[in-house]
């Protein structure tokens, strides 16, 4: 019975639904999972008589779907929602001291989409201070002593522990992204906008995206057909061309991480795929001094009534980031917000000029650091945040200690269907040389 808490969404869905697994049975499993494990991980917020809760909502949900054929995609699927999230019922305090009741705001959409697709909170997971990087309790699942990544922390670590088949998180820089491949799940975030920010705290809504964690990328497309607007499932076609950009920005990845990527792309031109390297971002720079320009400025002004009056009660990070941004005045972040609107737009330029459908770099610099006072670097991620294009982390191997590594594919904005199906194949392939690798070194693939 254990096995159902690392099934694939797929499985888990058909099986709720059909009832081969009761709805009872799950809330059991999990039950004594979050006993074994969250007190060592943290992922998730202490909520008195959580399961209690469950089961009265659980209760609701079989009374109102009582037929299987009439439940709906995600009936019974336990989610975690990070903590800057508004949802019904719940406190949101967003990792840090402030007064809940000072933060309070109406459900977020993404939540009452899920909850609408059958879906059941299994509570709010853990976030750094206003999804920034002051860190909270969670520990990587893979490895206690190291980060699970920021600012979604718990979402990424709850996944990784079987704790829940899927949760959601943002991302400003990296936040979905970077604690995926720490954590050795699947992460996705979608193009700016497609899915709605209402009732989430932001952080600097210029670059502000709702994005979520599961164990593979077909469990990353279910959350995906009920969250992102307007979705069509993509055609299946020819095999992406895919870019590897080289320049400044590849070269901020650390030498774990440029080999799995390298080790990538082999497989990659072995499988038929056409993998280009292409000078990318020569003025990456600059391209990161902008990003941060417009999250200290956006972020100051998101929080100029809370930190006016509760100034004390922030993390020395979350501080400065504010002070920082009081200093940007109007006509620099209108400068900057058109600068990132032409770098969007030379991104596009350089792929239809050389054929490429997506890049391929790496989820993270390297693997998850030791200790948990920092949530490591989300440089890799940056350039395609501020250009609002959809990513997909998929495990792409483990360094020499052993501690998960991922590859981050990018696409245009607006394909996100296009990029789970590649995203699918990719996943595939990567695992398949993943067992082959794990096989001559004798090690076993996590």
């Amino acid at each position: 019975m254990s096995d159902w808490l690392t099934a694939s969404i797929s499985r888990l869905t058909r099986a709720l639904r059909g009832d081969e697994l009761p709805l009872p049975d799950y809330l059991g499993l999990l039950e004594r999972r979050m006993k074994e494990r969250d007190a060592q991980v943290r992922a998730f917020l202490d909520e008195p008589a959580r399961f209690d809760r469950l089961r009265r909502e659980s209760d609701a949900l079989l009374r109102r779907y009582p037929a299987s054929e009439q439940r709906p995609p995600l009936f019974g699927v336990a989610v975690g929602v990070k903590d800057i999230f508004h949802v019904d019922g719940f406190p949101t305090r967003a990792g840090s001291r402030l007064p809940p009741e000072v933060l309070a705001g109406p459900q977020a959409e993404c939540v009452g989409r899920l909850m609408q697709a059958g879906a059941l909170v299994l509570g709010k997971t853990v976030t750094t201070e206003f999804a920034y990087f002051a860190p909270g309790p969670t520990r990587n699942p893979r490895r206690l002593e190291h980060t699970p990544g920021g600012s979604s922390s718990g979402s990424a670590a709850a996944v990784a522990a079987g704790l829940a088949p899927l949760a959601v998180g943002t991302q400003t820089i990296g936040s979905v992204i970077r604690p995926a491949a720490f954590c050795g799940v699947v992460g996705f975030k979608p193009t700016f906008g497609r899915v709605s920010t209402h009732g989430v705290i932001p952080l600097a809504p210029s670059l502000d995206h709702v994005g979520w964690f599961a164990a593979d990328v077909a469990g990353a497309e279910s959350a995906a057909r009920v969250l992102c607007r307007d979705w069509k499932p993509a055609p299946a076609g020819r095999l992406p061309r895919l870019g590897v950009p080289d320049g400044p920005y590849l070269d901020r990845a650390g030498e774990s991480a440029r080999a799995a990527l390298e080790s990538a792309a082999e497989a990659l031109s072995r499988a038929g795929y056409l993998v280009r390297r292409v000078p990318l971002m020569p003025d990456f720079d600059e391209i990161a001094r902008r990003h941060q320009t417009i999250l200290a400025a956006e972020a100051a002004r998101v929080h100029a009534e809370w930190f006016s009056a509760h100034a004390a009660a922030y993390h020395p990070r979350t501080s400065e980031l504010l002070v920082r941004g009081q200093a940007v005045d109007d006509d620099r972040l209108r400068e900057s917000l058109a600068e990132q609107a032409k770098f969007r737009l030379s991104l596009l330029e350089t792929m239809d000029s050389q054929g490429i459908d997506a890049w391929i770099s790496p989820s993270a610099v390297g693997p998850a650091p030791r200790g948990l006072d920092s949530t490591g670097d989300p440089v890799m991620n940056l350039p395609w945040t501020q250009a609002g294009m959809p990513a997909l982390t998929v495990p792409c191997g483990a360094d020499d200690q052993g501690l998960p590594l991922g590859l981050q594919l990018v696409a245009r904005a607006e394909s996100d269907e296009s990029l789970l199906l590649w995203g699918t194949a990719v996943e595939t392939l990567l695992r398949e040389a993943m067992l082959v690798a794990a096989s001559r070194s004798g090690s076993a693939v996590g």
